[in-house]
């Protein structure tokens, strides 16, 4: 049975109401870029959470293509995914080991833990230790080795490739940064490792002294811009779009969307489009959001409902049932008027879209 045809009929799906747009080549682009602001540094990808919504299976050749040879996961399930399309020898999982069945799991797949602890140290060595990567806190205070444990001895034991640490605060000009910076650094000089790695992807933008050997970009190459540094070398890269379902005419007095929260002045003629809060578009949007079409602006009007919204037609009257509407998503703007963050964004996108 063909992957788009339903279990009984045999029959293909219709086509969907919302679909994904990816720009494969503005993400290679964005990878290339932030390689090239590290200096000497190579630049591997965060491609955990399903590639930030965006989806493993475009992401991560597009990715390799453009040279990538280090990807970072959070959990051990994102592993089989990223694997269909890179070695499994250049995947780390930042988790780390919770049970020996993952020690287990990941020497039988030769997927790298990220050690965090010494019990997650002693995890490994127990199952026979090999090459793992090891994360130092150096002040965010989440996962990762605290500093006044780097010199005990299970840790000695570690192979490790990659030695991480992880910034807390450089998406701002904040003292936090340098302290970090000059912590890594008297890490690196306590623990012995193949490769140093200590900024994602704003910490790329404070300069070449946090770059090290492996920087870890994560956001930026979905489109996000977490420092104005970045701002000219980063292009957008997911583009989602909605069809609209249903037009109507409305007069004045007539109220739209659950609560009645909008009520309209005069007559109007409005959209219903397939979005909605399932899909990643929160109500957050509100009535300061508003759709595209070619140049025009719609205006969202009242509540954002599970599957639906409703825009105002008034300028695009020709717009019908069926015809497409662009939703705003170049990251800084879209976190602006939406009031969730850049990462937000990305990640909440619904499995409704359609690439």
């Amino acid at each position: 049975m063909a992957a788009d045809e339903t279990p009984k009929s045999g029959q293909a799906k219709p086509p969907g109401t919302l679909r994904l747009k990816i720009d494969t080549d503005a993400l290679a682009k964005n990878w290339q870029a932030l390689r090239s602001m590290g200096g000497s540094a190579q630049a591997g990808a965060a491609v955990k959470a399903n590639a930030y919504g965006l989806g493993v299976d475009r992401a991560v050749p597009a990715l390799r293509d453009a040279g990538a040879r280090d990807f970072f996961v959070a959990h051990w399930c994102e592993v089989y995914d990223v694997a269909r399309h890179v070695p499994a020898e250049q995947i780390s999982v930042l988790h780390g080991l919770l049970t020996p069945q993952d020690a287990a799991y990941s020497k039988a797949i030769v997927a790298r833990p990220v050690i965090n602890s010494l019990h997650q140290a002693k995890l490994w060595l127990d199952a026979g230790g090999g090459t793992c990567d090891l994360m130092v806190d150096t002040g965010i205070n989440r996962l990762g080795l605290p500093l006044s444990q780097i010199g005990d001895p299970l840790i000695a034991k570690l192979d490790i490739d990659i030695l991480l640490s992880h910034l807390a605060s450089s998406d701002e000009d904040s003292p936090l940064n340098q302290l970090q910076l000059s912590r890594f650094g008297q890490v690196c000089e306590a623990i012995p490792a193949r490769r140093r790695s200590l900024a994602n992807s704003a910490g790329i933008a404070l300069g070449k002294d946090y770059a090290f050997d492996l920087t870890r970009p994560g956001l930026a190459l979905y489109g996000g811009v977490p420092r104005g540094e970045l701002a000219q070398s980063i292009r957008q890269v997911a583009f989602p779009q909605a069809a609209i379902i249903q037009t109507r005419e409305i007069g004045r007095g007539d109220s739209v969307g659950y609560n009645a929260s909008f009520t309209a002045s005069g007559p109007m003629r409005i959209g219903t489009v397939s979005l909605g809060y399932a899909d990643g578009f929160l109500r957050s949007w509100g009535a300061k959001g508003a759709l595209m079409h070619g140049g025009a602006r719609l205006p969202l009007l009242g509540k954002v409902s599970m599957d639906m919204i409703v825009v105002d037609l008034a300028n695009a009257p020709e717009l019908a049932e069926g015809d497409w509407l662009d939703v705003p998503y170049a990251l800084p703007e879209a976190a602006a008027a939406s009031g969730l963050s850049q990462y937000e964004l990305l990640t909440v996108l619904g499995s409704r879209f359609s690439a």
